[in-house]
């Protein structure tokens, strides 16, 4: 990972900033660019996989790591306190405990994990969003989010809900294009170049002044209550006027915007509604864009299938082992969103091995006109 992707170097407690207020440092996101779509794509269709692109398959288990030896980081300071690995337990707990659909399981081998953390002191709070974890960070030796302050206080408790929930894959709040908000880019530059975040230009623009597209967001209404929002002090914010004044200090915590937006994308499972997948028998999605589908699979025989959608639309589709204990690990799969071409896993299966294939419907050329088939 390119550490000055994110140009910062925070310290643990807060400092007084020149306004001489107590202040609190900031995450920050690894910069990472949206990847193109084809020119002349309709704007419906290409907002139904700009929402959704970044989100995991409802039902997916997701496995963190805490880094844990002397040669991880510089001297080992990848290696957190007791104290801060249980504060990030606690809060996969509290997100969990919405209810959502997804399951987190603290793993103890970097390998088997999606969510590697560290907690580098010098190198500030942050997370890859959603899928970029796995997509951007493929080598297990590297984080997927870091904590740079004690997450033993209030705020270090809200800074690790914060970063679960980029790594679920929500932006910004403040960055939401339906905020209205009027920076005072000049005051916005002066501050974050000062204590406690020293950041450079391009990360203030990055995680501050860039705004998110329209499609990103889908329409959803600001909420500056929200656990993703930044906390501003007086003199940033223009328009709306009241927080130019008064500053906007978020509540900290899930906000019941959060937890409604986190249950739409992963509403809690209810008694398994799994379909069985057989080869050579093609099984249509009949679902709506943004709703998903769940397939069981139990090879009769050992050999290598391929899975693939059929059909104008796009998808996503990821292929789970299940273990004797119920846990699901992650095996493959494929986003189409975008392209000409379908959704395609080839994989050796097992006999006497159960799997599960899960698909996400971003959008669909004809409704009920897309359909998987194994062979």
């Amino acid at each position: 990972m390119a550490k000055n992707t994110k140009g910062t170097i925070q310290p643990a407690q807060p400092q007084k900033s020149k306004r001489g207020k107590d202040t609190q440092p900031s995450c920050t996101l690894p910069r990472t660019e949206l990847r193109p779509l084809p020119a002349g794509m309709p704007e419906f269709r290409a907002r139904l996989i700009r929402r959704n692109e970044k989100k995991w398959v409802n039902g997916t288990e997701l496995h963190y790591f805490f880094f844990d030896k002397g040669t991880d980081g510089v001297g080992g300071n990848w290696v957190g306190s007791v104290s801060d690995k249980q504060a990030v337990r606690d809060a996969f707990d509290q997100w969990k405990s919405l209810p959502l659909g997804l399951k987190f399981t603290e793993v103890t081998e970097r390998e088997d994990a999606e969510l590697r953390i560290g907690f580098d002191q010098s190198d500030g709070s942050w997370s890859y969003v959603g899928r970029d974890a796995i997509d951007h960070v493929p080598d297990p030796n590297e984080r997927t989010m870091n904590f740079g302050w004690s997450l033993t206080t209030p705020y270090g408790g809200h800074t690790a809900l914060h970063e679960i929930g980029h790594a679920l894959g929500f932006p910004h709040e403040h960055q939401n294009p339906n905020a209205g908000i009027v920076w005072d880019e000049a005051a916005v530059y002066d501050y974050f170049r000062g204590e406690p975040n020293n950041w450079p230009d391009s990360t203030i623009e990055w995680n501050i002044l860039r705004k998110l597209s329209a499609a990103e967001v889908e329409g959803s209404a600001w909420d500056p209550d929200s656990v993703m929002h930044y906390g501003f002090e007086p003199g940033l914010i223009l328009q709306p006027q009241k927080y130019n004044a008064t500053g906007l200090s978020p509540a900290l915590g899930l906000s019941q915007t959060d937890e409604d937006e986190a249950r739409k994308f992963y509403p809690a499972l209810e008694e398994s509604q799994e379909l069985v997948l057989k080869p050579y028998e093609s099984r249509p999605l009949l679902i709506e864009a943004g709703q998903q589908v769940d397939f069981k699979i139990a090879p009769e025989q050992t050999r290598r299938y391929t899975i693939q959608t059929f059909g104008l639309s796009d998808t996503v589709m990821v292929l789970f082992e299940r273990r004797e204990n119920g846990e699901l690990r992650y095996i493959d799969g494929d986003d189409d969103s975008g392209y000409s071409r379908n959704a395609r896993i080839h994989e050796r299966l097992y006999r006497d091995r159960e799997y599960v294939l899960k698909v996400r419907l971003y959008y669909s050329d004809i409704a009920g006109q897309t359909a998987v088939l194994m062979y």
